[in-house]
């Protein structure tokens, strides 16, 4: 799927729901629980998840190595999110600049 900044994903899942910060310009998949993500208002109803593990938290920024993708949870969920079969890390912050 064609991502594009701004645009909200919902899980297919989980209550997850993720708006697209930074993408590149290729098709990449947006999984929830193993099941493809869509854009809000295109889910459909909610399907059984095919992979376990911790799920996203509200406010924290995801992104996957080696690709230029960020994503902002806006609504939490329990199931894992992973970019192209590539579970997402949360985002550290960069350090500021020692002031003296």
């Amino acid at each position: 799927m064609q991502l594009k900044v701004g645009e909200t994903l919902e899980s297919a899942v989980d209550a997850t729901a993720l708006v697209v910060v930074r993408c590149p310009d290729q098709d990449l998949t947006v999984t929830c629980g193993g099941r493809a993500m869509a854009p809000r208002g295109e889910a459909t109803e909610k399907l059984p998840a095919e992979t376990t593990g911790e799920g996203a938290l509200l406010g924290k920024r995801y992104t996957v190595e080696g690709v230029e993708i960020e994503l902002l949870c806006v609504q939490p969920g329990q199931h894992p999110v992973a970019v192209g079969g590539t579970p997402v890390t949360v985002k550290s912050a960069k350090p500021l600049p020692a002031s003296d």
